[in-house]
């Protein structure tokens, strides 16, 4: 069984079920997020949903460098967890099942190429207590306390 975060679902809604990607990117001590501006600023772990035909480790890559510019190596798959959302930009309510993966950011290509998105580098304790997930939250803080290990 997969925990879930956030709000349970509603009993008179229709879910569409999104398998996604998002990752843990730790260098030296310190941890890259993503904020995406709009609709109002949001503190994310980079990553998104996987597309028909990608595996998730494929839609990491991915995702990670549309979102913070940088290439990443070694994910490793530390756990899952699930969240009922509405969805703006597909117009759809989801169920998201989160696979959270720890990896290193190795190469710095350029600035994000996903609008409205900006990496920040913080501490893993502020990220615990920043991002706008409590799912996401949650993993940062096991990074935080050292239960996930890089």
């Amino acid at each position: 069984m997969i925990p879930r975060f956030g709000a349970p679902p509603q009993r008179d809604r229709s879910y569409v079920r999104r398998v996604g990607a998002y990752a843990l990117l730790t260098r030296d001590g310190r941890m890259l997020v993503t904020c995406q501006s709009d609709p109002h600023p949001d503190l994310q772990l980079p990553g998104g949903g996987v597309d028909p035909g990608e595996s998730p480790v494929m839609a990491l890559h991915r995702e990670v460098y549309e979102e913070t510019g940088w290439h990443i190596r070694g994910p490793r798959r530390v756990g899952a967890y699930r969240r009922f959302t509405y969805m703006p930009e597909y117009d759809l309510w989801a169920e998201k099942i989160c696979l959270i993966y720890i990896a290193r950011p190795t190469l710095r290509i350029g600035p994000p190429t996903e609008p409205l998105h900006e990496a920040l580098w913080t501490t893993p304790l502020v990220a615990a207590r920043s991002l706008g997930s409590t799912g996401d939250r949650h993993f940062a803080s096991l990074l935080a306390s050292k239960i996930i290990r890089p």
